[in-house]
Parts: C-alpha cells; sequence; structure tokens
C-alpha cells in the first residue's frame, strides 16, 4: 500500500500525519561591550506584533540552513553565510499552527543594518540586558545560542 495518493489538484495527501520544518537566525553583534541580538517584530499571526528571530518555512528545494539565511536576507535584508548550528527543537507544543520543528542556527557579526521586510514589521537590534518577551520557543533558543557562541550574561 502507497503512503501518500495524489489529488486531483496536483497535491500530494499522505496516509501519515508530517511535520513542518522552519529554520531560525540568531545574529548577535558587540558595540560599546555591550552584546546584541537581531529581532524581528512579527507581522502576522501567531504572535503577531510579538518579537522573533528571524525564520521561517523550509522550502523543498533546500536545505534548513539555507532556509535560515534566506528567511534573514528575506526579513531583514542581512546576508549571511556559514551559521553555525545551535540546536534543533521539537516540542509538540512550540507553535500553535500545529506540528513545527526548527532548527537555529547563530553567528556573530557586525551589527549591519537590518530592514524589515517581507513578513516582518520592524527588525531591530535589542542589547541582551533588554530584550523584550520573545514569541514560540525563542527564549530556549536564545539561551541555548548563548552557550553555543561562548556568550556570557
Amino acid at each position: 500500500m502507497k503512503d501518500y495518493q495524489l489529488t486531483s489538484d496536483g497535491l500530494y495527501a499522505y496516509r501519515w500525519p508530517r511535520a513542518s520544518v522552519t529554520a531560525d537566525a540568531v545574529l548577535f553583534a558587540e558595540r560599546d561591550g555591550q552584546t546584541f541580538v537581531l529581532l524581528i517584530q512579527r507581522g502576522n499571526e501567531p504572535y503577531k506584533g510579538c518579537w522573533a528571530f528571524p525564520g521561517g518555512f523550509l522550502e523543498m528545494d533546500e536545505t534548513v540552513a539555507r532556509c535560515a539565511e534566506r528567511e534573514l536576507e528575506e526579513e531583514t535584508g542581512i546576508v549571511l553565510t556559514g551559521m553555525q548550528l545551535v540546536g534543533i527543537y521539537s516540542d509538540v507544543e512550540r507553535d500553535p499552527r500545529g506540528r513545527v520543528i526548527t532548527a537555529a542556527y547563530a553567528t556573530m557579526t557586525t551589527m549591519p543594518e537590518a530592514v524589515a521586510s517581507d513578513d516582518a514589521a520592524a527588525a531591530q537590534w535589542w542589547p541582551l540586558n533588554a530584550l523584550p518577551k520573545l514569541a514560540f520557543d525563542h527564549e530556549t533558543i536564545l539561551r541555548d545560542a548563548k552557550r553555543v557562541m561562548n556568550i556570557k550574561d
């Protein structure tokens, strides 16, 4: 028995549920002895108006690392490659839209200008000691990214 069927509109319907995959980009920068992190303000639900890392859904023709780079560029205008994998986040309740697994990537950069675009309402560098409440499980991702990048509080 096949695990899928082709629907009349050319889409695939699978016998077993499938999770969605996303990727997030965590950018750190240092200026005047202070560490900053780049956040975007979400323009869409869920968490519309809340702050989060640039990120989004994987396209079928890209790796998760490339997805993080693409979403970063689409949402902030910043072009970066070679970010380091922080971790995979798969808590069943991490996204109210359904079963979504994310791969988070991080890097230290020079604080390039961020210009909000795509589905980001705003993009801003925030000092680590003055962050807003973060959407999804991004506080957990931030904690892990700081550890991986050896950033002390």
